[in-house]
């Protein structure tokens, strides 16, 4: 069991690092045909799918015991999900007034239908998935994917209102429920299995690595074929809008990233090293929130500058000195967690929502 939940924490470590390059190469970085400035996109969807996706692993293996618990169990741990999803989403709301992507407002809603699912067969969170994406591809027929969105400066114009918010939440925002809870439902379904088990490992492995190769071939072969624009719009599509290839290239490189971690750890769980970065996959929470407040004004202080509360428009900052920041603060992030886990077990707002939800 150890030896599961730190490749489980090693990975959310490793997504909270990819959210660090994310994130502050939206505020001050730029795009460029550079190596570095294409590294830094390769972390551009992957990082934050794979956050969610561990984020539906966390719900699944709280309630992994399902055979033994009673209907009060059941009920208890429901109301401890709701009441976690609850906070996350006031939370994340008043959090969006300063960072308009935030997502931990999207995890409340997320964790919401999670907590109405967590105690079904598992097949029934992949047909889950599966429509959720589809109905995001049916709303594509009725509502302009541009509504609401100021593109040129990543702004949502009409967030503040109900019908503003419904739609960003549902549809248009960042990391909107539909498809977006697709990757919390696929993270259940990986979180009922037994990664104790090589044959999962490697089973969840190659299906990622099939279905990556799969679309990966698709995408290579396409400007040689004679598609209409719209079509090598959907086939490319990247973040924005998520159209069926990007959920299912991220799902599969979440699969694969996560199948990976689970085998390491098999050989690496005693090392200190691993088990400090662990530490660090377990505050996932504070470090979310202390790199897009902290680290965003240190970032725009050392440039002699202030973040202004919004992500575009920026004079940017070369792409390495975007790389070795993050590095930087990652390192940071780890040492803090180090010391603050020798006094407590969680982190300080981990800590404050289990206090809330308990």
């Amino acid at each position: 069991m150890k030896k599961r939940i730190i490749g489980f924490d090693l990975a959310r470590a490793y997504a909270i690092f990819g959210m660090f390059i994310v994130n502050f190469n939206i505020v001050f970085g730029k795009e460029d045909n550079s190596f570095m400035s294409k590294f830094l996109t390769l972390f551009s969807g992957h990082s934050s799918t794979v956050f969610v996706m561990l984020a539906g692993m966390g719900v699944a293996l709280m309630t992994n015991r399902i055979s033994e618990y009673t209907d009060e169990d059941r009920k208890r741990l429901r109301i401890t999900i709701l009441k976690r999803a609850a906070f996350l989403f006031v939370f994340g709301v008043l959090f969006y007034l300063w960072w308009p992507a935030d997502i931990l407002h999207l995890y409340g809603g997320y964790m919401s239908i999670g907590a109405l699912l967590v105690f079904m067969d598992k097949k029934y969170y992949l047909i889950a998935a599966a429509v959720t994406v589809a109905v995001f591809h049916i709303l594509l027929l009725f509502i302009p994917y541009e509504t609401g969105w100021d593109f040129g400066n990543l702004q949502y114009l009409d967030f503040w209102t109900i019908k503003g918010f419904l739609r960003n939440t549902f549809y248009n925002g960042w990391n909107p429920i539909f498809p977006w809870f697709a990757y919390f439902a696929v993270g259940l379904y990986l979180g009922r299995q037994d990664w104790t088990q090589k044959r999962i490992q490697r089973k969840m492995f190659l299906t990622g690595l099939v279905l990556f190769i799969f679309i990966e071939t698709i995408r290579f072969v396409s400007p040689y074929l004679n598609l209409s624009p719209k079509v090598m719009e959907f086939i490319h599509s990247d973040y924005i809008p998520p159209f069926l290839p990007f959920v299912l290239n991220t799902l599969s490189f979440g699969m694969m990233l996560i199948a990976a971690f689970m085998y390491v750890s098999l050989y690496i769980s005693d090392k200190q090293w691993a088990i400090d970065l662990a530490k660090t996959g377990q505050m996932t929470l504070t470090h979310y929130v202390s790199h897009l407040t902290v680290g965003l004004v240190i970032l725009a202080l050392l440039r002699g500058d202030y973040y202004p509360g919004e992500l575009g428009g920026q004079p940017p900052l070369q792409p390495v000195y975007i790389l070795l920041f993050s590095a930087g603060y990652f390192i940071i992030s780890i040492y803090f967690s180090i010391f603050w886990s020798k006094k407590f077990k969680q982190g300080p707002l981990e800590m404050l929502m289990r206090k809330i939800s308990n």
